[in-house]
């Protein structure tokens, strides 16, 4: 499998601030990618790079061969993002909100298009109820379902699972599986939450302070370190640092 996300010295400062620094991320088409680190690692200015919101200081970043910068445009069509605050028109229904998003987006048929994938994520009984009426875990799949609006081939997850009880991550982690397995969908996930890492992922990367210390594919690591604890000791031991909480 070729691939579609690709880093190479990728890099950005805030001032002198190093938030990201020299980040090279080879991710093949169709992989689910698991980004962990502590909070403010860097994870979200990455996928902000990766999404074309936000230019590095220096390196390069393509998506399926574009180039994040000087084909943005041609990035933007082939990514979804979903953000760890999910932002929808509160008073409107789920329905007029994705209609309203393909329309913006361009979608042929938006009305269809919606629906469809309303359909797909199981939320069509809740099309024409208030968004603001949503539990985080509604939303959630909403603000996926407008991601997907345009069949993108990557989809970006910011911390998809924060604040979701145990009925909300189970069921984002069936979505990311239909996306990926119906649909060949590469996913790359933000996360700090090592328990949703070896059901959900085919890879992983750790971050900490911006640089990237450890990546491989999820057989290598499970088979090397097996349960949930050797995993967070793996974590720790790769971020050498006693201020991460898990």
């Amino acid at each position: 499998m070729e691939n579609v996300i690709e880093t190479r010295g990728l890099s950005r400062k805030f001032g002198e601030k190093s938030a990201v620094h020299d980040l090279n991320l080879n991710i093949k088409s169709g992989e689910v990618f698991g980004f962990l680190g502590h909070n403010g690692a860097g994870k979200t200015t990455t996928i902000h790079m990766l999404t074309t919101l936000l230019s590095p200081t220096s390196g390069v970043a393509k998506i399926g061969g574009y180039d994040c910068v000087s084909e943005a445009m041609h990035v933007r069509r082939l990514i979804g993002y979903v953000p760890e605050n999910v932002r929808l028109y509160e008073k409107m229904t789920a329905l007029e909100n994705l209609v309203f998003f393909a329309e913006i987006s361009g979608v042929d048929n938006p009305r269809k298009a919606a629906i469809d994938v309303l359909e797909f994520l199981n939320c069509v009984d809740y099309a024409d109820q208030r968004v603001g009426e949503y539990s985080k875990g509604m939303r959630q799949r909403i603000g996926i379902a407008q991601a997907i609006l345009h069949k993108p081939s990557v989809l970006f997850l910011d911390e998809p699972t924060s604040g979701l009880d145990p009925v909300g991550v189970k069921m984002l982690r069936e979505v990311m599986s239909d996306l990926n397995t119906e649909f060949g969908m590469t996913i790359f996930m933000n996360t700090h939450i090592l328990s949703e890492i070896a059901k959900t992922c085919h890879s992983i990367g750790v971050l900490n302070h911006g640089k990237l210390v450890f990546q491989a594919d999820i057989d290598t690591v499970m088979a090397r370190y097996g349960d949930e604890a050797s995993l967070e000791a793996l974590y720790l031991n790769v971020t050498k640092s006693d201020e991460i909480a898990i």
